[in-house]
């Protein structure tokens, strides 16, 4: 890697959640709902896959994690589109003066079967952060022997990299001034 400054031209953040299923509620992967008797319960819309995508941005920025960002706690989150904390995770990312060059993810779930709303996911996640679809990994495993069975994890790696340098950003914000 080149050293640029304070910071280094690309960077790595990896990302993980995970969330029960339950009853009653839609079930929203990677901004997709998904036909399914169960969705995944959470304080926001439970998207497993969008809130392991915020803290893979967030980390490789070293911003604070989502649980910080968007507390449980707090009652305006509550059912909240995750789409929401990924948009202000791609703000700091920019904000940082970062791109993204490609997303990859791994969903942990038994059901429902990925395979079919793959192409649709990876769309999703294409048009949310504008990053080429060509770019995003979606691929899904069954949690075989791992007694998770009611619960869909994800884990995601991001790449970034470096568009402009604190200083180039701080003489562009003087000059637009």
């Amino acid at each position: 890697m080149q050293i640029r400054g304070q910071g280094f031209s690309m960077r790595i953040g990896y990302g993980w959640d995970s969330h029960e299923f339950k009853r009653g509620i839609p079930l929203k992967i990677g901004g997709v709902e998904i036909a399914h008797d169960k969705g995944l319960g959470g304080h926001s819309d439970g998207d497993v896959l969008l809130h392991a995508i915020t803290d893979a941005l967030l980390g490789a920025v070293a911003a604070p994690d989502i649980g910080t960002l968007f507390s449980p706690s707090d009652s305006r989150w509550k059912g909240a589109d995750s789409a929401v904390f990924l948009a202000e995770a791609l703000r700091r990312v920019k904000s940082a003066g970062y791109k993204i060059v490609n997303v990859d993810s791994t969903l942990v779930l038994a059901a429902p079967k990925i395979g079919p709303h793959a192409a649709a996911i990876r769309e999703s996640v294409s048009h949310l952060t504008a990053v080429p679809p060509d770019c995003i990994g979606i691929k899904a495993k069954t949690p075989e022997g791992m007694g998770t069975d009611n619960a869909a994890i994800a884990h995601v790696v991001v790449l970034l990299e470096m568009v402009s340098s604190p200083k180039t950003r701080k003489s562009n914000k003087k000059q637009r001034s």
